[in-house]
C-alpha cells in the first residue's frame, strides 16, 4: 500500500510539474491574476461557482479572499454561488439545475466584476450558462478546466487549463492555482508587491 500511497503523490507531482513547464499557462495564470489586482482596485468582485468538488474549490478561494489568505489586512470582496442553499434550491426548482448559477450571476453581477467558472472536464452546462449570463452583463470570464478544457474553454475571455485528464490531479491543481491568485492578489494591494 505504501507504494501506491507514493504512486498517488508521484503523478501529483508530475501534474504540478507540467504546469511549471508550460510558459503558455503560466502567462495566462499571471493574465488572471493581474486582472484580479485591476478589478478589486477598481471596487469590483470576483464570483466563483463549481459543482461538486468544485464547489468547495470555488467556496475555498472565495473565504481566502474575504478572510485572510498570508496576512492580516482588509476583507477582499469575493462571492461562491455554490454557498447559498436557499437559492439553489429555490432556482434549480422553479428554472432547472441548469440555471443555478446564471440566474444568480444575474441579479448579484456588475460589469466589471470576474466569474471564474470551476470544472475538471469544462462541459459543465450550469457554469456554460453562467458565461453567457457574464457576458451580458460586461462580467469577465475565466474557466478553470482540466482535460481539453471543453466548451468553457471556448466560451471563457481566459483559461486555465490543467494538462491532465485525473479528475483529482486536476482538482488538486485548481486549488494550487487558486492559492497562487489569492497570494498575488493580497500582495499586490495590500503589501509591497509580490516578490517583495
Amino acid at each position: 500500500m505504501k507504494e501506491y500511497i507514493k504512486d498517488q503523490i508521484k503523478k501529483s507531482y508530475e501534474t504540478k510539474q507540467a504546469i511549471y513547464n508550460d510558459d503558455a499557462l503560466l502567462d495566462e495564470i499571471e493574465k488572471v491574476a493581474r486582472k484580479c489586482v485591476e478589478l478589486y482596485r477598481g471596487q469590483n468582485k470576483t464570483i466563483l461557482a463549481g459543482n461538486g468538488g468544485s464547489a468547495a474549490d470555488a467556496q475555498h478561494i472565495a473565504a481566502e479572499l474575504v478572510g485572510r489568505y498570508g496576512f492580516d489586512r482588509p476583507s477582499i470582496p469575493s462571492l461562491a454561488l455554490t454557498t447559498d442553499t436557499s437559492n439553489l434550491t429555490a432556482i434549480g426548482n422553479d428554472y432547472g439545475y441548469d440555471k443555478v448559477f446564471s440566474r444568480q450571476l444575474e441579479g448579484m453581477g456588475q460589469s466589471g466584476d470576474i466569474f471564474i467558472g470551476i470544472s475538471t472536464s469544462g462541459n459543465s452546462v450550469n457554469i456554460i450558462n453562467a458565461f453567457h449570463s457574464a457576458k451580458v452583463k460586461g462580467i469577465s470570464t475565466v474557466a478553470l478546466v482540466g482535460r481539453d478544457g471543453g466548451e468553457m474553454a471556448k466560451l471563457a475571455d481566459i483559461s486555465l487549463i490543467v494538462p491532465s485528464n485525473s479528475t483529482p490531479r486536476i482538482q488538486e491543481s485548481h486549488i494550487l492555482i487558486g492559492h497562487i491568485l489569492c497570494d498575488i492578489i493580497e500582495k499586490e494591494i495590500f503589501a509591497d508587491g509580490v516578490g517583495a
